[in-house]
Formats: C-alpha cells, sequence, structure tokens
C-alpha cells in the first residue's frame, strides 16, 4: 500500500480546546490543559501513526488580538509560523460562540492553500443540540470548509469522525518519524510543561500566565529519576502565592507534578521545586530564549 504522512495545524482563538483535541487524537497525553487561556506556548508536535498513515498534528498556541509584551509577540508569531507548510488545517471553534477572535482566525485562514477542516467542540455542553443544526448547514453552505464536524474532545464524541477525515486528506509521502514515536520534543520539555500544567490549574485565577518552569536537572540514576524545576515569576508577591502558607502550596503542585511526571516516564521520580523572581520576563526578548520560547523567525 502506498504510505501517506502530512502535518496537520489545530488551530484557534485561545480555550477552545485544541490541546484537548489533540492528545484525544493521539491517545495519550501529551499537550497540558487548563481553563485558563494561552495555556499553549509551544508549536508542539504528535506524532499519530495508523498502519501506513502518518499524521503530524501541531498543537498551536491561541491566535490572539489586544495583549502587547514579549510572549504575547511569540505566541502570536508561533501560531502563524505553524501554519507554513502543513498539508491540513483543522479550526477549532466553541460551539454556537463565535467571536471577534474566531474571525480574525478565519480571516488569516481564508487563502490558506491546504484543505480546512472546522472543528465545532463542547457540543456535549449544549442542552438542546438541534441548535446546532441551522449553524451547520450555513457553514456547509458557505463552502470555505472541506467539512464540518461537531465532536467533543472532552468525551470523545465524534472525535473519530474527524481523525478519519484528517487521514483521508494527507498527501502520498514516506513517513518522518520512527512509528512508535509520539513527540519531537524532549523529555526535559515534557517534565517542564507538565509542571507548568500543575501550576496553572491550582492558581487558576490567583495567577497571571506570568509564570514559566525550567528544568535544572533531569538525572536518571538506577531506578530513579531525579528532576530539578525553578519555577519562574515576574514578582515576590507571585512567589509567595506559588509557594503558598507554610510552603503547602508548592508541596501540592509538587506531589501532583510528582505522579504524572511518574506515569509518563514509567519510573520513580525525585522531584525538587523553587520559585525565583524575575522582573518582567515575558517583556525579555532574552530571558524568553533562555527559557525555551524560541522565536520561530516568522513574521505575524
Amino acid at each position: 500500500m502506498t504510505s501517506r504522512c502530512g502535518f496537520v495545524a489545530v488551530v484557534g482563538r485561545p480555550n477552545v480546546g485544541k490541546s484537548t483535541l489533540v492528545n484525544r487524537l493521539l491517545g495519550q497525553k501529551l499537550c497540558i490543559t487548563s481553563r485558563r487561556p494561552q495555556t499553549t506556548r509551544h508549536a508542539i508536535l504528535g506524532i499519530h501513526t495508523v498502519g501506513d498513515t502518518q499524521a503530524v498534528f501541531i498543537d498551536t498556541p491561541g491566535l490572539h488580538g489586544g495583549r502587547k509584551g514579549a510572549l504575547n509577540r511569540y505566541l502570536n508569531r508561533t501560531a502563524a509560523a505553524s501554519l507554513a507548510d502543513v498539508d491540513v488545517v483543522v479550526f477549532v471553534v466553541d460551539r454556537l460562540r463565535w467571536t471577534d477572535e474566531d474571525e480574525a482566525v478565519r480571516e488569516r485562514l481564508r487563502d490558506h492553500p491546504a484543505p480546512l477542516l472546522l472543528a465545532i467542540n463542547k457540543v456535549d455542553l449544549l442542552t438542546d443540540k438541534a441548535a446546532l443544526l441551522p449553524r451547520l448547514e450555513a457553514l456547509a453552505e458557505e463552502g470555505t470548509y472541506r467539512d464540518v464536524i461537531p465532536l467533543s474532545a472532552h468525551t470523545g464524541e465524534n472525535v473519530t469522525a474527524l481523525e478519519r477525515r484528517v487521514l483521508d486528506l494527507l498527501p502520498e509521502g514516506e513517513h518522518l518519524f520512527a512509528e512508535d514515536q509520539f513527540t519531537d520534543r524532549s523529555e526535559r520539555f515534557l517534565a517542564a510543561e507538565l509542571v507548568r500544567e500543575k501550576l496553572t490549574r491550582q492558581l487558576d485565577q490567583e495567577l497571571p500566565y506570568t509564570l514559566s518552569v525550567e528544568i535544572e536537572r533531569f538525572q536518571r540514576r538506577d531506578r530513579l529519576l531525579t528532576i530539578d524545576a525553578l519555577i519562574w515569576v515576574e514578582r515576590s508577591s507571585q512567589k509567595a502565592i506559588v509557594i503558598g502558607r507554610g510552603g503547602e502550596g508548592l508541596k501540592r503542585i509538587g506531589s501532583r507534578a510528582r505522579r504524572d511526571l511518574e506515569r509518563l516516564f514509567g519510573q520513580q521520580v525525585l522531584l525538587k521545586l523553587w520559585v525565583r523572581v524575575k522582573e518582567r520576563w515575558t517583556d525579555d526578548e532574552q530571558a524568553l530564549q533562555r527559557l525555551g520560547y524560541v522565536d520561530p523567525g516568522r513574521s505575524e
């Protein structure tokens, strides 16, 4: 049989469920998730091989406007650069909601040469799914999309239909990655992201997205994996919030992260966390590069 392989960009405004959808398509957790917008900060490749077909999904930061600063410029550049040279684009939106940011994404995709699929996510939250039918019919009549697929990334409802459609659209070509490989990212990167997920979920509305995680040590010895992680914030007051009263907040974050790290790496993990302050790191280009925010080198 002829092999197929291609890149699939999963795009949309912040907080529509792109990362949850990519995880569901891969059948395992790669991308961190939370209720906060801008949880995804990097374009992460998720490799999904089914028989002779290999789909390389690109989970992108949400395209957005309005916010300033080096980090937000980086996020928009990364999301936009991820659209270059892809073979399929999946545009994710949230049920019946359509915002100015959704419209801005659609405008950016208007002249894109790749086949465009529209994934209407979170349909499990609709009390009356019949209300979605007029919307589906109107979108189908536009002729912009190869297919419009209502689904729930959270429950898995109809995700298989999207997967089949994506695989059908991929071009012929040799596979780019080994059959058992599921990402191009390093174990250090995955560890940092997993710790950041626990921080984001626990702190929720208490702390803005001005924190990042750097892995200072990642060392295997015998059956023990030792990970030293630095948590960077912008102000001393934020440091106090992360640590919590009597250090309890940091202990909870560490405990939850360690359990997930042990599941991910399949061995015992010794996780040590420290919190450090670097003022205005989100608007410092050099600090961003040191923390792994490598500019994609494309214009917005």
